[in-house]
């Protein structure tokens, strides 16, 4: 079943710490992405972000989704713990929307900062070498300019809109 987007905004403190978790308890994304042809294409990459607008990821600029992005740079992201049980009130995802792209020069080097967080993530650092040619890998930002969370709800209707079906509501972050 999917949630459907709904114009409420949610602003209280404790859905923008929820949010917030999210992005900072998580090491994958899921990226989605549309090629020329319009076919669909989601894809799971290792991320970082310090400030949770900007995304950074490596990827070769041969494989499917940054060829996509090239084409076209809108995309949607969702990151969840796929870990959670069915069931539990665990499975909390963030929806996010922006533009995404391949960065170069300074705005490499920021990414290059920021990639690949702290040690315990597990990634290794890289040099600008790493990621110019002839080497095969580049530096990705996808640039977050929506977030959005399915509204938690008991038995019965959301106690934020009143609705009584699965929705999403706007996240300030």
């Amino acid at each position: 079943m999917s949630a459907e987007t709904h114009g409420a905004e949610t602003h209280g403190a404790e859905t923008r710490s929820a949010a917030r978790a999210i992005i900072d308890d998580n090491l994958y994304l899921v990226l989605s992405t549309v090629g020329a042809d319009g076919a669909p294409l989601a894809t799971p990459v290792f991320y970082s972000t310090e400030d949770g607008r900007d995304f950074y990821w490596c990827s070769s600029p041969d494989v499917t989704h940054s060829r996509n992005l090239r084409h076209e740079p809108r995309v949607s992201i969702v990151i969840f713990d796929s870990r959670a049980r069915v069931g539990t009130a665990s499975p909390r995802a963030l929806y996010l929307a922006g533009t995404a792209e391949e960065v170069t020069g300074d705005e490499a080097l920021e990414g290059l900062r920021v990639i690949p967080g702290a040690p315990e993530r597990g990634g290794h650092p890289l040099t600008p070498e790493d990621v110019r040619t002839p080497s095969p890998w580049r530096v990705y930002r996808a640039r977050i300019t929506e977030y959005s969370m399915v509204c938690q709800r008991g038995e019965g209707a959301c106690t934020e809109h009143g609705l009584d079906y699965e929705h999403r509501a706007t996240v300030k972050l």
